[in-house]
């Protein structure tokens, strides 16, 4: 219901007052303050206006009328976390991270250095850096066919939920012989 179906009910509502004021031969005086309906008019639009008596009595806080209409949406928030997601999903803004801290694996056995490597990405996720350089070595000293730590550095950080991506330096840095990953 909008205010031109209100105004119009009240013009109707008003001039059957009128035709009946005429046909009834008499005009009332009444000592009521200008423009105060009379009970007769609020019977009248009781039964005429009903959802429009009872829409006035509500009350709602200004303050819940506003978030209802327009929201809250923190903006600043939105366009810090797509530029977030946009570098964490461009490879070439990963690759060009600044290392913030090395592991060198040399000369470890496999299990000390996973125990090696286990702590000390944990000791990286807490102070808060995100990307690590694990060196590991080409494997040329190892008697066999396979680099024993490269290969153990590459299974633990697909099995390690905190780390993410992952590749290998440019060759003044390690090449194949290191490991650079990013923690989450």
């Amino acid at each position: 219901m909008d205010m031109n179906d209100i105004l119009n009910r009240w013009d109707k509502v008003q001039a059957d007052e009128k035709r009946k004021q005429k046909e009834s031969g008499k005009n009332q005086i009444s000592n009521k303050k200008a423009n105060a309906p009379t009970p007769e008019e609020k019977a009248m639009a009781k039964n005429h206006l009903p959802d429009f008596d009872e829409e006035n009595n509500k009350k709602i806080n200004p303050m819940e009328l506003w978030l209802r209409r327009y929201g809250t949406v923190d903006k600043d928030k939105m366009i810090e976390e797509t530029e977030q997601r946009q570098k964490q999903s461009d490879r070439n803004h990963l690759r060009e991270m600044r290392i913030e801290a090395r592991i060198d694996l040399h000369g470890l056995r496999q299990d000390e250095a996973e125990f090696k490597l286990n702590s000390f990405v944990s000791d990286c996720q807490r102070k808060g850096i995100k990307k690590i350089l694990i060196v590991h070595g080409k494997g040329i000293h190892t008697t066999g066919s396979d680099p024993v730590l490269g290969e153990l550095v590459r299974k633990f950080i697909e099995r390690d939920k905190r780390l993410g991506m992952s590749g290998h330096p440019d060759r003044n840095m390690g090449g194949n012989g290191a490991t650079w990953v990013i923690i989450k």
